[in-house]
């Protein structure tokens, strides 16, 4: 791995097509990156006008670039299923997958559109269904791609409560949101495992930011809460955005990246700098626990990966998109 990779040392992706979960922060650092590189961007979230606004300003910063905003709303599962027929239909491959959006550590408990807790739904749950309904075209990618964003909060005894997978029980802001990252990471691992055992030829990894100054903790406890007091008032301990965002460019482009590998900041205990590969936590390695987490997403989310591993693509000629609408 070169030492201090920045997105100067990023490959051409000129002729590959790539989604990237969420409008700001982290999500527009790579899509801007991506972008400036030659990639066919697609940025896919719920607000329209944070989608088509972050649109703009990719093309008023990069000329020529190939960059357009689709709506999905991961703590809806009908929405996740809609958006990836849409692309089904209008694409014929995916390159590079970056389940990046996150919520974190609403103060009181939130459900999703199906009824599961907020951070788990959309963290894990949206991406898992959203991996699903893409892999046709994932398969039919040239080197496709998978990086699935984890957090340094899964360090802090996460652990995956099948008892109260959905804190119905009891909720804690910060361990529900690290159970989600930990469920992140597992499937990240997870679904490296089984390309490999499938044929699928995927390449899946991980990656986490550190602790970056984006609008994460601002939109969820609040501004004013404690979190959001220390992320303002402490700014300077935060790396900025494009920073936090070298990791997941590095995993979704490098050729030194490699499957079934985690990667972060490389200094402060993995909290800021550059890339470099990550340790995994004892929990994210425990493949029964992986497992069986990938059997009940499975079902929560209706999906099932060997069934839409061998769906085809049916593309409609002038289907119409949001993206022209950007």
């Amino acid at each position: 791995m070169r030492k201090n990779w920045t997105t100067q040392d990023m490959p051409s992706q000129s002729g590959r097509t790539i989604v990237v979960t969420g409008t700001g922060g982290l999500g527009f650092q790579d899509a801007l990156a991506l972008a400036r590189a030659g990639g066919d961007v697609i940025i896919a979230g719920r607000n329209p006008r944070k989608g088509n606004e972050a649109v703009a300003r990719i093309r008023q910063s990069v000329r020529q670039a190939s960059v357009n905003f689709e709506p999905v709303d991961l703590a809806d599962l009908a929405s996740v299923a809609a958006f990836g027929q849409r692309l089904r239909e209008s694409r014929e491959r995916i390159d590079t997958l970056i389940n990046n959006a996150a919520v974190m550590t609403p103060p009181q408990r939130q459900t999703t559109a199906d009824g599961f807790e907020l951070q788990f739904g959309t963290n894990y749950l949206g991406h898992f269904a959203l991996s699903a309904h893409l892999l046709p075209l994932l398969r039919r990618g040239r080197d496709p791609r998978v990086v699935t964003l984890s957090s340094i909060a899964v360090r802090r005894d996460a652990a995956i409560n099948f008892d109260d997978l959905h804190a119905e029980k009891a909720y804690q802001p910060m361990p529900v949101y690290a159970q989600s990252k930990l469920a992140c990471l597992m499937f990240a691992l997870e679904l490296q495992r089984r390309s490999d055992e499938a044929g699928w030829g995927l390449t899946s990894i991980a990656a986490h930011p550190g602790i970056s100054r984006t609008d994460l903790l601002h939109n969820a406890p609040g501004r004013y809460s404690a979190q959001g007091l220390l992320r303002s008032v402490l700014w300077f301990l935060f790396q900025p955005a494009a920073q936090g965002a070298l990791p997941t460019l590095f995993a979704a482009t490098s050729p030194d990246a490699r499957g079934g590998r985690y990667y972060g900041p490389d200094r402060l205990s993995e909290t800021r700098g550059y890339p470099s590969e990550a340790a995994i936590p004892a929990p994210a390695l425990e493949v029964h626990v992986a497992r069986r987490l990938w059997d009940v997403s499975e079902n929560l989310a209706d999906v099932d990966f060997g069934v839409a591993a061998t769906t085809p693509v049916r593309i409609i000629p002038n289907w119409p998109s949001s993206v022209r609408e950007a």
